[in-house]
């Protein structure tokens, strides 16, 4: 038999509340019938509230049982996220999968022949320029977490706020192929420094946080991935300062 379920959601003329549509999607797929009821003010929201004893909206109903708001919702069917307010990888998983793929894109698009020495350094390049994106949306945030563990930084703070700048520059500048004698060293010192952080930080304090690879609001562990990070950086510095030098007459 088709189950039925009742909804109450937000939905006025400036405003449709997101978390309702996501609910109501949410129990369509699940095979319910839907009973959903558009609270059409914020007046009607508050009474709602008010009468129900609940904080927020949309509220959900099954089987005469309150469930409560979106995020109760999936934990009845099973399908909370388990990495919400915990750690997660799928931010770097996510952009080093994007980072790999326009890689290969633009060995296509130029033309050349597949090099997996070229698409390796491409990616490379592309990874610390995203990386760099990431941290420059709220340099702030980001300068604060990475105070935690960065050894320069806590001893100059102004390089916390510099830090994004210089591997968007490495990563942009090493993707073109231009200004080497500028972009290896960059790599290198910033590389050397965050590898020999968190190495300290991880693996001889034993400390547990957050890595500010991907933001100041990263849910990523501090840890293998930080450092690997750090470690391509070191190899892109010493591969384009390498090649700089035997290229020089």
């Amino acid at each position: 038999m088709t189950r039925t379920a009742e909804i109450h959601r937000m939905v006025t003329p400036d405003h449709v509340c997101p978390y309702g549509l996501k609910s109501v999607d949410l129990l369509e797929r699940e095979g319910f019938e839907i009973d959903d009821h558009h609270l059409e003010s914020k007046q009607a929201a508050e009474e709602f509230k008010r009468r129900h004893g609940v904080e927020t909206t949309p509220q959900t109903w099954i089987d005469g049982e309150r469930i409560g708001g979106h995020d109760a919702l999936l934990e009845y069917f099973g399908k909370a996220d388990p990495s919400d307010g915990g750690t997660t990888y799928r931010p770097v998983v996510a952009l080093f999968a994007m980072s790999l793929a326009l890689s290969v894109a633009i060995g296509f698009f130029v033309g050349e022949p597949f090099d997996p020495l070229r698409i390796l350094r491409h990616f490379a390049a592309i990874a610390m320029s995203l990386l760099a994106l990431q941290k420059l949306q709220d340099v702030e945030s980001f300068s604060t977490m990475f105070l935690n563990y960065d050894l320069l930084a806590r001893r100059q703070v102004p390089y916390s706020y510099a830090y994004p700048y210089g591997e968007g520059i490495a990563g942009v500048l090493m993707l073109g192929g231009v200004l080497p004698w500028l972009s290896a060293p960059i790599a290198l010192f910033i590389g050397t420094v965050g590898a020999v952080s968190v190495f300290k930080a991880v693996y001889i304090d034993k400390r547990e946080l957050k890595c500010a690879c991907v933001g100041g609001d990263s849910k990523v562990p501090l840890g293998f991935v930080s450092l690997t990070e750090n470690l391509v950086m070191i190899a892109m510095g010493v591969w384009t300062g390498a090649s700089w030098l035997l290229a020089l007459p």
